[in-house]
């Protein structure tokens, strides 16, 4: 069986406009993972991987030099978001800065769950700088033969 990837052209326009974004210093205008414009101005947005297997969702989230009681995971109403905030390092340098390239502030990254999300089994654990949630599926009925007498 091959895998299908599903292209979202929502995406394309989300990534454009959040590199837009990156030059003119502002939040993304897209968040195509909630279909809806942002709610939110993002100083930055951590990169992410989502996949699953059988039995669970996972979200990757890139959140390098986050200190972990910085970082948030909500679900409501079947969104899960992920927040937080990259503090800066000014007044810890006692030398000249030549050149800062790293993104501080805040950000907030939001995802629909699918309909077999149980949002009550969300777990989140963090590592070196990455950001593990998984969500567990529901178990999907069986289907079940059903013997047909001749009457």
């Amino acid at each position: 069986m091959t895998n299908l990837i599903h292209w979202n052209p929502l995406r394309e326009l989300s990534d454009i406009s959040n590199c837009f974004s990156g030059l003119m210093n502002r939040g993304s205008f897209f968040n195509d993972e909630v279909g809806e414009p942002a709610t939110v101005r993002a100083d930055w947005m951590p990169v992410v991987d989502i996949s699953e297997d059988d039995s669970t969702y996972r979200i990757e989230a890139e959140v390098p030099g986050i200190a972990r009681e910085d970082i948030h995971v909500t679900v409501d109403q079947g969104t899960l978001s992920l927040s937080g905030e990259r503090k800066s390092q000014e007044g810890e340098s006692k030398g000249q800065v030549h050149r800062t390239e790293r993104r501080y502030g805040s950000f907030r990254r939001n995802f629909r769950l699918p309909e077999d999300a149980e949002a009550d089994t969300v777990k989140a654990e963090f590592k070196d700088g990455l950001l593990r949630v998984t969500v567990a599926k529901a178990e999907q009925p069986k289907p079940r033969q059903i013997e047909v007498k001749v009457s």
